[in-house]
């Protein structure tokens, strides 16, 4: 068995100051997997290549999905505040000022629609 360590800066959205990525050679394949830099504690999946690079690029590809999808998450928990915020805030709307209640809450509502949209968009590339 052989093992590999390469430390990597931090993507953005991880979740954690940096990353160590572990490559194994066992029985044939590489494997590899992401550490969490300040716990070393295992991150997301292990992936196999024929070669070192096939594994890293795999993780790779998985760590930067991840970031976007930790990205397109948060987007839509605060499209879902501010609609939330929209909606208790209608009840205090003055009709004859800027726009309705039910503009506000149609216009909150789209955004929250197109972050779903967007965040159903990003779970469709998970990549293998």
């Amino acid at each position: 068995m052989r093992i590999r360590s390469s430390r990597r800066p931090r993507l953005s959205g991880s979740g954690c100051c940096d990353q160590h990525n572990q490559e194994v050679v066992r029985e044939g394949q590489w494997l590899a997997h992401a550490e969490r830099g300040d716990t070393g504690d295992r991150f997301g999946p292990e992936f196999s290549g024929a070669t070192e690079r096939e594994a890293v690029d795999r993780l790779t590809r998985w760590l930067e999905w991840q970031a976007e999808h930790i990205s397109a998450l948060e987007a839509l928990q605060a499209a879902e505040r501010a609609y939330h915020r929209t909606i208790a805030g209608s009840a205090f709307a003055s009709p004859t000022e800027g726009p309705s209640a039910a503009e506000m809450q149609k216009d909150s509502l789209n955004a929250l629609e197109a972050a779903r949209v967007r965040l159903d968009e990003v779970r469709a590339r998970k990549p293998d």
